[in-house]
């Protein structure tokens, strides 16, 4: 069934009729976020103007029991923002403010729509800068980057998103405006802050965050390197590590990670080798001029092939312009593919790429590999192709590599999100008893389960089909069962 007169005219009386878009046409552009193989159209795509449209639009959801989806530029990555049948979805793209950039206190206060970069961007003219930095940072909003706790290629000095968000307002399932967490970062009794942060959207929805803005480095000294195999690349990593060396950032790439990269940008990695670093050191100059001398003779030592030092701001942003397109470049050398997330121990880095090698070749599919390899965090991108019948393949393949994170002592997610594409995964990850607190603490903030339902933890309905358009099962194809 789809939404009656009365819930539309109800969301018209909230906003504004012009911000309710009912074409079905229309809503199709809402169909999907960044993870194009799972698509459901909404009934309603709302598009409030302020927090306060955003509590009214909620308060009739909660009203008439009607399921909503928050969206921001729909980068993510794991269907998370996967809108649901007879439902809305809510999108925060006009709340797209930098309210206050306090050079003092070194904070920004900022509505959802803002990009990631636009927050560096407003802190720039006062020395500062957001640390977390998605590849997709150009275009993701923080929103997004709160929902899924994104962390990005500098995470690894700097740790994720909840390590630089002090508070955020949001808007709860009741439709009421909390604060959760303060200027300071600190609150009395619960973190709820904390909770709310990677929550996927699934607790409320956040209308204006308060950011903590770092102070610009004295120094950066950025190289780029290329090994005879990732297992060399990889030691590099570990030895880099166990000298006490925190470099803020460390990157890589594969070859055909770095064949898409350079088709895409021209930013003068090295076709052909098995595998290259991106190292980045940052602080005060005297530190970093002594470990960049230990982090180039730990490379040497391993048998390093190339070895490019940035001795300029325009080549360290044309390395970190190779790095940063790899996802979307991919697609110059495949028709589809899907990305995906997982987390591994440093120490097993070679181990899981030459096991997701050997699954890619039973599967008979080529896998990318483009990852943060100073934390371990892995993103493999499946390549297929949908006319030639490779979707299934690729699909299984994905989710295996994610439940192969965990086997080898990791996690099903870094940054990317549980969202609709793991889901059914959780169980491999977290025994009954945890999903269980998982499911009270959600039904704490959200008793009817309107808010971004379906995701993050597995359901019967959600494990038994995916979601989208319908797949006949193989037996019914062949007229041995039929479908009720």
């Amino acid at each position: 069934m789809t939404l009656d007169g009365v819930v539309r005219k109800a969301f018209e009386e909230a906003l504004d009729p012009r911000d309710v878009i009912s074409d079905p046409v229309r809503c199709r552009a809402y169909e999907c976020d960044g993870l194009t193989g799972y698509r459901v159209t909404p009934d309603l795509v709302l598009l409030p103007r302020d927090a306060a449209q955003v509590a009214a639009a909620v308060r009739v959801c909660a009203e008439h029991g009607v399921p909503f989806v928050a969206r921001g530029a729909g980068t993510g990555l794991s269907g998370g923002a996967l809108p649901v049948a007879d439902g809305v979805v809510i999108s925060l793209a006009r709340l797209k403010r930098v309210l206050e950039v306090d050079p003092v206190d070194r904070r920004a206060v900022v509505e959802p729509g803002v990009t990631n970069l636009e927050i560096t961007a407003a802190a720039a003219p006062h020395g500062l800068y957001y640390a977390p930095d998605p590849s997709s940072q150009q275009v993701c909003t923080i929103g997004g980057n709160v929902a899924e706790n994104s962390g990005g290629a500098h995470c690894l000095k700097y740790g994720f998103t909840t390590n630089h968000v002090l508070s955020c307002e949001v808007v709860l399932p009741d439709g009421s405006l909390v604060t959760l967490g303060s200027d300071s970062g600190e609150q009395a009794g619960p973190d709820l802050r904390g909770v709310f942060l990677g929550s996927e959207g699934t607790l409320g929805i956040t209308t204006k965050i308060t950011v903590r803005l770092l102070r610009a480095p004295e120094s950066v000294r950025t190289l780029l390197a290329d090994f005879p195999s990732i297992t060399a690349a990889g030691d590099v990593v570990s030895d880099v590590v166990a000298a006490g060396i925190v470099p803020a950032a460390v990157e890589m790439m594969d070859t055909l990670a770095i064949e898409a990269a350079e088709q895409a940008v021209h930013a003068g990695y090295t076709v052909g080798v098995p595998a290259a670093l991106v190292v980045e050191l940052d602080g005060p100059a005297a530190e970093c001029d002594v470990q960049f001398e230990q982090v180039k003779e730990i490379c040497e030592r391993h048998g390093c092939t190339r070895l490019h030092i940035a001795g300029s701001a325009e080549e360290r942003a044309a390395i970190w312009r190779g790095r940063k397109a790899a996802f979307a470049a991919v697609g110059r050398i495949s028709p589809d593919y899907f990305v995906q997330d997982g987390v591994v121990p440093r120490t097993r880095l070679a181990e899981v790429l030459g096991r997701i090698a050997a699954m890619g070749d039973e599967a008979g599919l080529r896998v990318a590999n483009v990852f943060h390899a100073g934390d371990g965090n892995l993103h493999p991108l499946v390549l297929y192709s949908a006319e030639a019948g490779e979707t299934e393949r690729a699909e299984h393949l994905s989710g295996a590599i994610a439940e192969l994170c965990v086997e080898l002592g990791g996690s099903l997610s870094g940054e990317h999100g549980i969202g609709t594409d793991k889901a059914c995964s959780m169980p491999k990850m977290f025994g009954e008893e945890d999903l269980a607190t998982m499911r009270r603490v959600r039904s704490a903030f959200d008793p009817g389960g309107i808010c971004n339902p379906g995701k993050v933890l597995p359901t019967p309905r959600l494990c038994g089909e995916r979601p989208g358009k319908y797949r006949p099962h193989a037996l019914e194809e062949a007229g041995v069962i039929e479908r009720l």
